[in-house]
């Protein structure tokens, strides 16, 4: 044992400088809480110290992003001026990013909150598909919404017969569609492998990459499948989004006026930002060369793309958009003025109920209180029957009928 004794420098690894020896001794534990058929997520199981604050860190982002997403669902869906192509986009772009937030980031909550990382086989392969949906899918979005602002800004007069409601409806269900489709695909031929080696990933979710290289099954018929999807679901969606910008600003330099020009630009700004985020963390990830790979910098841009970029995309395009700040505004008024009207409501259904309560209700029996009052009121005026009794019928008025129980009430008491 103290010729495997480990010097007492710290080494450097992702987020926290910790011993090797201590590292390992971590997840031996994580290992021996699991069985056989699932999987270790450990991406960052070796910082116990550390918890406290990822938990903190990743919680108020899942939050803000979460949150951002919805108030920009609802300020599109309450505002008549952006029920537009471009707004329709941006809604269901929020929408995605919602999701997507939701596959990844409670698991890793609760990972840390409890300490158990495992994941059962199929929750893992379920994981995995919905990340890769939501992933092609927002990448999809994200051209469909280049095309739009190409569209808009070097078709202007063509713009809504272009981008008419069914055609948009028509884009958005077929990158649904395809992005379910191409998951599903490696999904399946996912769950054919077998893993007998280590279950152990050395990743804070089920991604693609390290499942395969866990697989002990031939993958070659997966790669192929693999990059064939990548070449349909990143090169096509990237190259419209370069060929609509590269149009766009042919466009934007011919614009004489400069006020004009930035008016121009500023329709895509906020995509643009989102666009040129999305795909530089992807790039790092998922484009490094072998040789040059570093499991802890792939861990990080995991990180931003998988739960900064959610959270950035509300802001991005609320703080840039004036149409989108003028909505966020009117729906925080809209919510205010329906919290004051709920209470003026209140308080004017609590006066009325106790102005009725004076006027109407009848004392309990045997007070004798407010009774001349109650008389007077149902007392029959002049001209109404008073009521008789000739043996034959007998007809008594609703105030004498009521004095005579209060009086045998009076003489009960």
């Amino acid at each position: 044992m103290s010729s495997q004794r480990v010097s007492g420098r710290a080494n450097p690894i992702s987020f926290l400088e910790v011993s090797e020896t201590e590292a390992g001794q971590h997840v031996q534990e994580i290992r021996n809480q699991t069985s056989i058929s699932d999987f270790l997520l450990l991406g960052f199981s070796a910082h116990p110290e550390q918890q406290p604050l990822l938990f903190g860190l990743f919680l108020g982002m899942y939050l803000v992003s979460v949150l951002g997403n919805l108030l920009i669902i609802m300020a599109i869906g309450s505002d008549q001026h952006l029920h537009t192509p471009m707004y329709f986009f941006l809604a269901n772009l929020s929408f995605v990013e919602t999701c997507f937030t939701c596959t990844i980031v409670p698991k890793v909550l609760a990972n840390i909150l409890t300490q158990r990382h495992a994941i059962s086989h199929t929750g893992c392969l379920v994981q995995m598909y919905f990340f890769m949906a939501l992933t092609l899918l927002d990448d999809f979005l994200l051209a469909v919404m280049a095309y739009d602002r190409y569209v808009a800004i070097c078709l202007p007069l063509h713009y809504t017969t272009i981008m008419c409601p069914q055609r948009c409806l028509l884009l958005v269900a077929a990158s649904w569609l395809c992005s379910h489709l191409l998951a599903s695909l490696l999904t399946l031929l996912m769950s054919q492998f077998s893993f007998c080696a280590s279950h152990a990933i050395p990743h804070f979710f089920c991604d693609l990459l390290p499942l395969l290289k866990l697989a002990c099954s031939d993958t070659q018929i997966f790669q192929v499948m693999m990059f064939a999807e990548a070449a349909l679901s990143g090169v096509v969606p990237l190259t419209c989004v370069l060929l609509s910008y590269a149009h766009i600003i042919h466009t934007i330099l011919r614009v004489p006026s400069a006020g004009r020009k930035h008016k121009v630009f500023s329709t895509c700004g906020s995509h643009l930002s989102v666009v040129t985020l999305f795909y530089r963390t992807l790039f790092l990830v998922y484009f490094q060369p072998s040789s040059t790979y570093s499991a802890e910098i792939g861990m990080v841009a995991s990180v931003v793309y998988t739960m900064v970029t959610p959270m950035l995309n509300p802001f991005i395009y609320s703080l840039r958009n004036r149409d989108m700040k003028g909505a966020l505004g009117k729906l925080g008024e809209r919510e205010a003025s329906h919290e004051q009207m709920w209470k003026n409501n209140a308080g004017q259904y609590k006066r009325s109920t106790e102005e009725y309560k004076k006027t109407y209700c009848i004392p309990p029996m045997g007070t004798g209180l407010q009774l001349e009052k109650y008389d007077s009121m149902i007392e029959p005026g002049p001209g109404q029957d008073q009521g008789h009794e000739d043996g034959s019928e007998q007809h008594v008025t609703p105030g004498k009928t009521r004095k005579a129980i209060w009086s045998s009430e009076r003489s009960y008491h």
